[in-house]
């Protein structure tokens, strides 16, 4: 065997470059893949990142679309105050809930201008939401109570009004919306999640003051709630759930008019969604690896006809009917090995190229790389049967005479 893989290696360096050119189809294959799923296995670690940071205990509860005759309107039931009242009197395993109205307003400071969503929440958004202060302060239940014009900032919000450094702004005033706002904190940036939106570029004011003076309204779009612990999830969906039914006087024949997700619902949708881009992304580049070993069979044909005579003298020196296929099929295969092995190579530097200069979720997957391995060296044997089969069954004697 040793024998038949250095003859094999002969051969191959007799023909460089035809041997490089037949490779590029399994080089381009493996890498390609490889770096598929690098992008998608770094997006789906990008998800589970973002959802941890947002706090495993988590609820979020919206109301539902309004439809009529099977279409969805661009309407939605009602929350209000009296739904997240009801929730934390009846929710025993909830330890804080936290409403929140929302709009993109007009945001200007110091000639500055910018477009930026504006969030009217409770005191207790930086429990709820994890968020941190990082520089000032956060508003008060008595600002809330008394509908302060105070604002915090996220930390995206600097980079839109080109503020220089947080404390240039803490302590100075602001327009949202064409009011007066007096920023009295900036949060600690999350980052942007791998491409699924920023958390960071947003604005929070006091609930009552955005509802009274921003908004408009007293509907809420979203409430937030804790729950005790990951364990008591079910029980506090399950109080919650009571809470909004019989805040909204459903009878038992009704269905609900609202929605409550928890974190591992987002984290199974985002994930599974990632997956499937992945494995279609990784599908299309396999072809490539199929057109790379039809490359190879060709080739490999191409020698079996270019080395008839050769086939011939080694029938008759005593060559056997399997030595003469197994000098072929391992041409073939170290063809694929190699261009396996170089494709790996290029596929994982591509990855952490996307990673380090272009700011992409990369992770390389060491099971990616093993797979993609394994099946150049699958694609190595099943192309180079027929050519090594076509060899062995050369006559001898009419070999010897092939011009």
């Amino acid at each position: 065997m040793i024998e038949t893989f250095r003859i094999a290696l002969s051969a191959l360096r007799a023909n460089k470059l035809r041997s490089a050119l037949t490779m590029l189809g399994i080089v381009i294959g493996v890498a390609a893949v490889i770096a598929v799923v690098a992008l998608g296995t770094g997006a789906q670690q990008s998800v589970k990142n973002r959802i941890a940071s947002l706090g495993t205990t988590m609820l979020q509860i919206d109301a539902t679309w309004i439809s009529q005759s099977g279409v969805r309107l661009n309407v939605r039931k009602k929350i209000t105050m009296a739904d997240v009242q009801m929730i934390e009197d009846r929710a025993p395993h909830v330890i804080a809930v936290q409403p929140q109205q929302d709009k993109q307003l007009q945001i200007t400071w110091a000639g500055q201008n910018t477009n930026l969503r504006i969030l009217g929440v409770t005191s207790n958004f930086l429990m709820v939401r994890k968020f941190q202060i990082a520089y000032g302060r956060m508003f008060t239940p008595a600002e809330n109570r008394g509908r302060a014009r105070v604002a915090v900032l996220g930390a995206g919000a600097l980079t839109e009004l080109n503020v220089p450094y947080p404390q240039a702004i803490v302590g100075d005033h602001i327009r949202v919306g064409g009011i007066q706002f007096t920023v009295v904190g900036v949060l600690a940036a999350k980052g942007s999640g791998g491409g699924f939106g920023s958390p960071d570029d947003q604005i929070l004011v006091p609930f009552n003051t955005g509802e009274f003076r921003l908004f408009g309204t007293n509907k809420i779009d979203d409430v937030f709630a804790l729950a005790s612990s990951e364990a008591d999830i079910p029980q506090a969906m399950a109080e919650i759930t009571d809470a909004m039914r019989r805040a909204h006087r459903l009878r038992p024949e009704d269905p609900d008019d609202f929605r409550i997700r928890n974190q591992s619902d987002y984290l199974s949708a985002l994930g599974d969604t990632t997956q499937v881009f992945t494995l279609l992304l990784a599908g299309i580049a396999a072809v490539s690896l199929l057109v790379g070993g039809i490359g190879i069979m060709n080739i490999m044909l191409v020698s079996v006809t270019e080395r008839t005579r050769e086939i011939g003298v080694r029938k008759a020196l005593g060559a056997t009917r399997k030595t003469i296929p197994t000098q072929f099929l391992m041409e073939a295969i170290t063809l694929c090995l190699l261009g396996g092995i170089i494709g790996a190579a290029v596929g994982a530097g591509a990855s952490i190229v996307l990673r380090t200069s272009f700011g992409w979720s990369t992770q390389i997957d060491p099971a990616s790389m093993l797979l993609a391995f394994a099946f150049s060296g699958t694609v190595g044997i099943i192309f180079g049967v027929w050519p090594a089969r076509r060899a062995a069954r050369l006559d001898p004697i009419e070999a010897l005479r092939y011009e």
